[in-house]
């Protein structure tokens, strides 16, 4: 086995927890507030953490859990409306190391996220990088969102286009989720779920490694993987300690 389908399988396999325990999570949350429950969010919420505790025992007998769609190489061939309406390419904004974050406005991860992608986007232009936010949500919604929460860093919007979008990263409707791509589109790494500082910077530095050819793509993929299970190790132990205590 060569080392790039070794970091490929290292990739998958980081994620792939993460990817079947939020479909199930996210499906519920998004027909939800498809289908006339657009100012439930408080029941969508709670409808995702139960789904995401019985997820692992939701088939039945004998039925096989979807297994997860692959993962492209490079940046898919994708086009979404801007917040003024434009068609724009996401390929667009690539050729930079580049983070893309699918979200919905239901999503509370995902709205928690905002602040701090607003403070990467801001560090990292410096440094020619930058983050797309792809609103896979109503667009109406989405626009009233923004009204009242900064999102300082491009967007772009799509209902079903989005789930489309979402899909062509063999990601489907687990929200929230980021792609970091190096400056030659390929895709270095997908975060499922709610992203973290560290793991944002680290994710970031690598791409500037492989920019300056410090690293390939496939060192920093094995890289970034072992770097990502050690970070949730270490919040995972964090959290316990801090119900130790507070149980006190």
């Amino acid at each position: 086995m060569n080392s790039t389908k070794l970091s490929k399988r290292n990739l998958v396999g980081g994620i792939l927890g993460g990817v079947l325990g939020g479909l199930a999570a996210a499906a519920v949350g998004f027909f939800a507030y498809r289908y006339q429950h657009r100012d439930a969010d408080q029941l969508i919420e709670s409808q995702s953490e139960e789904t995401s505790a019985e997820a692992p025992n939701s088939y039945a007998s004998g039925q096989e859990a979807p297994k997860p769609k692959a993962i492209p190489d490079t940046l898919p061939d994708i086009t979404l409306a801007d917040r003024d309406g434009k068609p724009t390419k996401l390929a667009s904004f690539g050729n930079r190391p580049l983070m893309v974050n699918f979200w919905a406005t239901w999503c509370a991860p995902c709205r928690r996220e905002i602040p701090l992608l607003n403070k990467i986007r801001v560090e990292r232009k410096a440094q020619n990088g930058e983050i797309v936010g792809v609103a896979v949500d109503f667009r109406e919604d989405v626009l009233e969102f923004v009204k009242k929460t900064p999102l300082n860093y491009p967007l772009l919007i799509g209902e079903e286009d989005g789930l489309a979008a979402a899909e062509a990263f063999g990601m489907g409707m687990g929200f929230p989720f980021s792609v970091f791509v190096d400056s030659q589109n390929r895709i270095l790494t997908v975060k499922v779920g709610e992203l973290h500082e560290d793991e944002a910077n680290f994710a970031f530095d690598r791409l500037q490694d492989i920019d300056n050819g410090v690293v390939t793509r496939e060192q920093a993929q094995v890289m970034v993987a072992d770097a990502f299970r050690e970070m949730a190790a270490e919040r995972a132990k964090n959290e316990a300690a801090e119900h130790a205590h507070a149980g006190k």
